[in-house]
């Protein structure tokens, strides 16, 4: 089965940084998106950044300058290194797989990581 795992959230002090990683492992042929999603409490899921397969990228307005994703399409993996981090990025932030090809067929399923914390507090 196709997993998704996050890893490198934590506790940071505002201005600081931090890098999330992202592993999406199983019988992938390939994957058309992968992306950071967060959620606060009592918000609504909103997308940070994006990356298509061609190297196409997409952020939110507020971490346009600060934030960078990357991905390794022969690994399957993603990063978002985060810079200049600031309260209103504490979140659960979750990596996304979409469009990805892990079977005998044409159709293709998307997958969710767990989510990781990142909490930025003085």
């Amino acid at each position: 089965q196709v997993q998704v795992v996050e890893s490198g959230g934590g506790l940071v002090q505002p201005g600081g940084s931090l890098t999330l990683s992202c592993a999406a492992s199983g019988p992938i042929l390939s994957i058309n998106v992968m992306a950071w999603y967060r959620q606060a409490p009592g918000k609504q899921r909103e997308l940070v950044a994006s990356m298509s397969a061609r190297g196409t990228t997409n952020y939110h307005d507020s971490v346009d300058g600060r934030f960078t994703i990357s991905r390794d399409n022969d690994k399957n993996t993603a990063s978002l290194q985060m810079n200049g981090l600031t309260p209103e990025d504490t979140a659960v932030y979750r990596c996304f797989a979409g469009g990805v090809h892990d079977g005998p067929h044409f159709a293709t399923r998307d997958y969710w990581g767990r989510g990781t914390q990142v909490t930025v507090s003085s």
